[in-house]
Parts: structure tokens; C-alpha cells; sequence
């Protein structure tokens, strides 16, 4: 069974929880899934079995939407209700600095993030001191839905690896008590089905693709270079902030072959197999 499932993922349930559940529940040895979402936040979560773990990076480096609920008037240690909670009695600004484009961000310390081979959280909690390096992220769109009291709701399209809590404590005295993700790449929350298998030539639709003849199908299964046909077809899945990746999918009519490289000569070189 090769393909990804979408999962709108419950609060209180961790991702890697639901990636196993989903496991289990589908009959397969192993699952992962595409990003992490922490234990409070919902929404979907990508889950891959079979041979599409072997493409598990290219997911993780699609952009997100998120909506978000920003509780002003207190700070949290966690950035999310999860933490030790302050209040602060602080209102929220009239105007909010919405920051958008390529910003440096630093991680939480209360993040999944691997510091010196441990997560960053377990770190956190076991009361160690140390730092995580601020990153480059995009923020594509952060803006105002709407107010109630001292709660205000965000909408937040972002590259990968962006933290929303960390933006939401950087407008103030305020944390994320609700994170919702609406969106992975080209994938939606509204088409999750957590008991059906998206098929590897679906869920792959993102890469521009070639049709490959019976032989060249059976050179690439076996890492051959082939030569690249006059032109690839354009990607069936598409999201705006996305760029098409650099790597082609290899079909022929059993369906998907591999993930190939151009070379300079012309030829695509297989780089990822999904033949035994």
C-alpha cells in the first residue's frame, strides 16, 4: 500500500499518534507523516505509507495556511495554552504589525526541533539552557480575520518551518490558544478522508511528469538514466507559493517509476525508485 492519507488531526492527539493509529488502522508496517503539528493544534496533517516515505521531504517543504486564535492580556511559557499562563492584563493594539515577506525567526525552545541530537522540548523541560538559531522564513500572507474581546483570529500563509507561536507572542502580550492548519502545498483540509490512500500518481501530481515507453520504464526502475522526452508534462496539483520541484516523476502504464534529475546531457537520471 503506497500513497498518503489526509488527516484532519484532533486536538490533543500528537502527530506521531495519529500517524500510527493510521498505521494500524490501514495494516501497514510503517507510517510518517509530513510536518508536525503540536498535540493542541488540529487540522491536517499529511500521512505517508509504503513508498511514499521515500518522498517524505518533498511534502515537508511545501508552504502552509493556517488560521490562528491569538489570546492577548497573557503570555504563555510554551507560546500555546499547553504552558504555564500569565496574565498580563495588556489589550490588544488597535493596529497589529503583521509582518510579511522573508523575516528571520527563532524557533521555540518548546519546539520538536533536534538541538545537539535531542528535541528541543524534552531539552526545555529538563530545565537545560541553550539556544536554537534564529532561521529564514516567508510569510506569504498574515492578516486580520476578525475580534472578539481579547482574542483576535489570524490567517498566516508561510513557507516551511515557520512557527506561528513564535509570531503571534512577537505582537505582543499574547499566545496562540488556537492553531488550525487549512493547508499543505496543493493539498486541503476539506478533502481529508483519514480512511482513504491518496495513490502515489495523485499524491505526486506537484512534480511535472513524463510518460516513458515499456523499455525506458524498465531501465529507470533499474536506476538508469533514460532520455527526456521533447516535453514533461505540467503539474496536475499546483499552489501558489509553491515552486514546481526540480525533480521529474517517471510514469509509464503501470504508473510511477521514480523521481529523476535532468542532466546537462539531456538524459533523467533516476534519483528516488518506487520499484522493488
Amino acid at each position: 500500500m503506497d500513497g498518503i492519507i489526509l488527516v484532519d488531526k484532533p486536538a490533543g492527539l500528537s502527530s506521531h499518534k495519529v500517524a500510527n493509529d493510521v498505521r494500524r488502522a490501514l495494516g501497514v508496517k510503517k507510517a510518517g507523516h509530513a510536518g508536525t503539528l503540536d498535540p493542541f493544534a488540529t487540522g491536517l496533517l499529511i500521512v505517508l505509507v509504503g513508498r511514499a516515505r521515500r518522498v517524505q521531504r518533498f511534502f515537508m517543504g511545501m508552504s502552509k495556511d493556517y488560521e490562528a486564535v491569538a489570546r492577548f492580556g497573557a503570555v504563555s511559557t510554551t507560546g500555546d495554552p499547553e504552558g504555564e499562563i500569565t496574565a498580563t492584563g495588556t489589550h490588544a493594539p488597535q493596529h497589529l504589525d503583521l509582518v510579511s515577506g522573508r523575516i528571520s525567526q527563532t524557533p521555540p525552545i518548546y519546539s520538536a526541533l533536534k538541538v545537539d541530537g535531542k528535541r528541543a522540548y524534552e531539552r526545555a523541560r529538563a530545565g537545560e539552557q541553550f539556544e536554537i538559531p534564529a532561521r529564514e522564513v516567508e510569510i506569504f500572507e498574515f492578516r486580520e480575520l476578525g475580534r472578539e474581546d481579547d482574542r483576535v483570529r489570524l490567517k498566516i500563509s508561510c513557507s516551511s518551518g515557520t512557527y506561528v507561536r513564535s509570531l503571534v507572542a512577537n505582537l505582543g502580550d499574547a499566545y496562540t490558544e488556537e492553531l488550525r492548519r487549512t493547508r499543505i502545498g496543493p493539498f486541503s483540509v476539506e478533502d481529508c478522508d483519514a480512511g482513504a490512500v491518496v495513490g502515489m500518481e495523485h499524491a505526486l501530481g506537484f512534480f511535472s511528469s513524463v510518460l516513458l515507453g515499456d523499455e525506458d520504464g524498465r531501465k529507470a526502475s533499474h536506476g538508469v538514466a533514460v532520455e527526456a522526452p521533447p516535453e514533461a508534462q505540467k503539474p496536475r496539483l499546483s499552489s501558489v507559493n509553491d515552486v514546481v520541484p526540480a525533480e521529474v516523476l517517471l510514469l509509464d502504464g503501470a504508473g510511477p517509476v521514480a523521481l529523476a534529475e535532468r542532466r546537462d546531457d539531456g538524459m533523467l537520471k533516476p534519483v528516488v525508485g518506487f520499484r522493488e
